[in-house]
């Protein structure tokens, strides 16, 4: 989709910014209601592939009689067993499944074995808000429909704590570097790769596995429905996508093929009083991240919005857009028209989209892309990627 970005007020020109090394992507691994793999969303991005809105495919309890909204983006025929075999899964909900799955298609992109040595210092940075609302729910609704409220699941426990699914995916894949959960609704991802982007910086971490993850179940589905926070036929859905990140000069010297660069990651927050600033404030983010990246907003080819189908937040992103990158046509990819709203896995998956989209069309050099979110609650962020096969 291209869309003509109108001038409005131009950010005003400010002093060049300390420049930040960048981060190499060099690995991918993605879940969504497309299917499996870079290659599934890609397709339906273009058109080709349906993703899927088959509600039925969730499996729910007895006690979700009510089911789904109509409007939900599924994982297709998702089987946790399929990614790491059917021992010791019984306990794991469904986000912690989406995120194990998400890794372990990552380290099958990248040519790993489960027992290869050099990943053994890999750590895990994920956003993911809450963790997982249905098993938060579930627990907290046993304490009171139970004979006693301490006859509940206990291993059911560990699924509610909302850095469930970051340890689990150290566990699982024998990660033990930095592990870090990051919460932040919408931008959850995108706050995720500043931190990945600091760690690595300080020289905390060699390689992090950075992204989000966020699974459809009734809780979250019919909250948004409640909120009215969505535009009428937006679908609710689901998925989850890692990256491993590393230095991206460390990375070429290893001779390790880059996907992509990281040049900058910026986040700000609108206090609740002064939420009509959201326009500008994400036009600082995003004028800031640029600067720090050494790149001109004319060079800017590619935007991935993340406000789409967000009632009062679409029109403060695209007005900052607007803003900051001027009257031209820029090409937008809207994951969201696939995935549907999948809250902390926004950002993840706008950034598979962007690797996706630059997969499918063949390099000119020089191919930049923003990354954009926002929130209700007031957070705002920026990613700033650049196409690995131009360097």
């Amino acid at each position: 989709m291209t869309t003509t970005l109108a001038s409005t007020t131009d950010v005003t020109t400010a002093s060049p910014l300390p420049r930040v090394r960048p981060l190499a992507v060099t690995a991918h691994g993605v879940v969504s209601p497309a299917g499996t793999g870079l290659d599934a969303l890609a397709e339906a991005l273009r058109g080709t592939r349906e993703a899927c809105s088959d509600a039925a495919q969730l499996p729910l309890g007895p006690a979700e009689a009510d089911g789904l909204p109509d409007a939900v983006r599924v994982v297709p025929d998702f089987r946790i067993a399929d990614h790491v075999g059917r021992k010791g899964t019984r306990h794991l909900d469904r986000t912690t499944a989406l995120g194990l799955a998400a890794a372990a298609v990552l380290r099958s992109s990248a040519g790993a074995s489960p027992d290869d040595p050099g990943w053994a210092a890999t750590g895990v940075v994920l956003g993911s808000t809450s963790g997982s609302v249905r098993s938060s729910s579930e627990f907290a609704r046993d304490t009171h429909v139970e004979d006693r409220p301490y006859l509940v699941n206990a291993a059911a426990f560990p699924n509610t704590v909302m850095n469930s699914v970051t340890g689990q995916v150290a566990i699982w894949h024998g990660l033990r570097g930095i592990n870090a959960t990051l919460s932040g609704g919408t931008t959850a991802t995108l706050a995720a790769f500043r931190y990945a982007r600091n760690a690595l910086t300080q020289g905390h971490a060699d390689r992090l596995l950075v992204g989000g993850v966020e699974e459809l179940c009734p809780q979250t589905a019919w909250g948004w429905a409640a909120t009215g926070a969505l535009a009428p036929g937006t679908p609710v859905g689901e998925g989850a996508a890692l990256f491993a990140v590393e230095d991206a000069e460390a990375a070429r010297e290893a001779g390790t093929t880059v996907l992509a660069e990281v040049l900058a990651c910026e986040t700000a927050f609108v206090p609740e009083g002064v939420r009509p600033g959201l326009t500008g404030a994400l036009a600082d983010c995003i004028d800031r991240a640029l600067r720090r990246s050494g790149v001109d907003a004319s060079e800017v080819a590619l935007v991935a919005p993340g406000a789409d189908g967000l009632i009062a937040l679409e029109g403060a992103e695209q007005r900052a857009l607007r803003r900051v990158l001027g009257d031209r046509e820029v090409e937008e990819v809207r994951v969201k028209d696939v995935v549907g709203e999948a809250y902390s896995a926004d950002g993840a998956l706008q950034v598979a989209a962007v690797l996706a989209h630059w997969q499918g069309t063949p390099a000119d050099g020089g191919r930049i892309a923003l990354v954009t979110g926002l929130g209700h609650d007031g957070n705002v962020a920026c990613l700033v990627l650049r196409d690995g096969a131009d360097r």
